[in-house]
């Protein structure tokens, strides 16, 4: 909330219509209605707080957008040029603030944006012990099981990385988070916001093809969490770490092991063998949705769907 500007803060906190606590997204666009995301569904509110129709509500204004910009920045824009060219800030407690506006090209590479109009401040929450009723199926014997989670965007996966290298770290392993938009871990100035556990390391706004080397040669960890694979640079990266005896936890965009085999861009997924366990989930019963649990042929050895919970 301090993040926000004043007015703003005051329509949150006068809500109504929607739990503050179910909030997982809050919208600025210049010109136009405020909303939030809660539940999968877009709400637009009104000055007062009341969830409204997109016409009655609240119109953005461009200082609302220049405060929020100045706060998330510490008044100092120019020193986030690395943040803005990938899109967002990660600011204290965890939460991502992307940003939208003008792109700055050089060289064929976004150098920066300026002209900020759109902001999306993304809630991060924690559910800690939700990976405790699946860390059967990724541990045995004392070995971590190369493991790919499966999702759909808002499903849970990146809730449920976290929670599974927490569990794993808890128990006595040395866990490498390689975490490229800053998602799992939640850093903020290099630290952890996030509870990842107490034996693990974090590598914040890194390549994941780069950062999985570096963490294997300056940490050694048992094992390394990434998110969102998806080039070959991913896939030569993983290679590599197996090959080095380090197991590797990771997800992917798609709806089923079928989806992702029929990718050309992760055809060396299952060409290489390379995981163990697929993990599906869905948003089916609400989010994290566990769909199935597949062996590294793709066979069946859980089937859902059930809704992931924490563990009492």
């Amino acid at each position: 909330m301090a993040s926000l500007p004043r007015n703003i803060r005051e329509i949150l906190l006068r809500i109504y219509g929607v739990d503050l606590e179910d909030i997982e997204e809050i919208r600025l666009r210049e010109g136009r209605p405020i909303s939030v995301c809660a539940g999968n569904r877009i709400y637009h509110l009104d000055s007062s707080g009341h969830v409204v129709s997109a016409q009655e509500a609240y119109i953005v204004e461009r200082k609302d957008i220049e405060t929020i910009v100045q706060l998330i920045s510490n008044y100092s824009i120019y020193a986030f040029e690395d943040e803005l060219k990938n899109g967002f800030i990660t600011i204290r407690g965890g939460h991502r603030v992307g940003l939208t506006g003008k792109v700055i090209m050089d060289g064929g590479q976004i150098k920066t944006q300026k002209y900020i109009s759109c902001v999306n401040v993304r809630i991060t929450k924690e559910f800690r012990g939700i990976a405790e009723n699946l860390m059967r199926y990724i541990m045995a014997s004392g070995r971590i099981k190369n493991t790919l989670i499966v999702s759909p965007p808002r499903c849970g996966k990146t809730t449920l990385l976290r929670d599974i290298g927490r569990n794993i770290s808890w128990m006595g392993f040395n866990v490498g988070i390689v975490d490229e938009r800053s998602e799992i871990a939640g850093c903020h100035n290099g630290v952890p916001q996030r509870d990842v556990g107490p034996n693990t390391d974090v590598l914040d706004g890194c390549p994941k093809d780069v950062g999985i080397m570096l963490m294997i040669r300056a940490m050694s960890p048992a094992v390394i969490i990434t998110d969102e694979i998806g080039g070959d640079g991913d896939i030569k990266a993983i290679c590599e770490c197996l090959k080095a005896g380090v197991s590797i936890i990771t997800s992917v965009h798609g709806y089923g092991v079928d989806d992702v085999k029929s990718r050309p861009a992760l055809r060396g997924v299952f060409e290489n063998a390379l995981f163990d366990r697929y993990i599906i989930l869905s948003s089916r019963l609400g989010t994290g949705t566990l769909e199935g649990i597949f062996d590294g042929k793709g066979d069946p050895i859980y089937v859902g769907p059930r809704r992931l919970e924490v563990k009492k």
